[in-house]
């Protein structure tokens, strides 16, 4: 995917997402692109969340955003203002699974304020506006902070034996993309999972067969975990926080499912099996 440079900021261009070398990010991105659709792939140094004077720019000629938020921050508001005084007239704000719970996750991190302040400034925009609420990501065995220990053959994790309903990030993409240049989901807050709760066991397992090769899953305590982080080097404070992740799937509250991919694209999502297997095709979890 191409990073953004000041080149393609003067392009005359129609769609700007955020958070465009991310994982859902990309691949909106290459979905708009598929479809011949002008876009504009927002990523850092030229676009900084923190420096507000890399928006205007970025917005320039744009009607549309897909907002994948900065962890942590109230940035979204004063954003979509701007986005406003440019003529932007859809949002599709990128948000999380349990928001209306505030007991659904620990938030050691302090990320959820600022999400719940995104969410309220997109419903005040007077913008057309799309909230998805995507649960955990397929693609975290892939990409994200379970890949190293995929490849390595043993993921360690305090998520104990409960499951959650991983959802692919292709779907993710499939649905912003569609919210972004179709009608009929302004309005629309898509909960977005996977069709059916899988279990760290059955995850591993599943890749492990669609790799070829053993891998495994060795469940751990949070305290366990936070040790074993805190010997690799990683502060206390984040390594409790990383394990404070794992709270929700531990006490089953990201198993259930959500109907989200099949509300907005009329098709059902993709299982994880489908995941592993497209993954393994494209060497996803190649050792070298």
């Amino acid at each position: 995917m191409d990073r953004l440079s000041n080149r393609l900021l003067d392009q005359p261009m129609s769609l700007l997402v955020t958070g465009a070398t991310g994982k859902s990010g990309k691949r909106v991105v290459q979905h708009l692109r598929a479809k011949g659709i002008a876009v504009r792939a927002a990523a850092r140094p030229v676009f900084d969340w923190t420096d507000e004077g890399t928006w205007d720019a970025a917005l320039e000629g744009v009607r549309a955003v897909y907002v994948v938020q900065l962890d942590g921050t109230m940035l979204v508001r004063p954003f979509l203002e701007r986005a406003a005084q440019h003529g932007v007239r859809r949002i599709v704000l990128a948000s999380g699974r349990g928001l209306d719970d505030p007991d659904y996750a620990e938030d050691t991190a302090g990320v959820r304020p600022g999400l719940v302040d995104s969410e309220a400034a997109t419903r005040a925009s007077g913008l057309e506006w799309t909230i998805t609420r995507p649960g955990w990501f397929a693609q975290n065995f892939s990409e994200g902070f379970f890949a190293e220990g995929i490849r390595a053959g043993e993921l360690r994790l305090p998520g104990g034996s409960a499951a959650a309903t991983f959802v692919d990030a292709e779907d993710i993409a499939a649905v912003v993309a569609a919210a972004l240049t179709e009608d009929g989901h302004s309005g629309q807050v898509y909960e977005l999972s996977g069709p059916h709760p899988v279990t760290l066991a059955e995850a591993v397992a599943t890749i492990s067969e669609a790799a070829g090769r053993e891998i495994r899953y060795v469940p751990l305590s949070p305290e366990q975990y936070v040790a074993e982080l805190v010997q690799q080097g990683t502060s206390p404070t984040d390594a409790q926080a990383f394990a404070d992740l794992f709270a929700a799937i531990r006490e089953g509250k990201d198993a259930h499912v959500s109907d989200g991919v099949r509300q907005a694209l009329g098709r059902p999502p993709r299982t994880f099996a489908e995941f592993a297997h497209a993954t393994a095709a494209e060497g996803g979890w190649s050792t070298g």
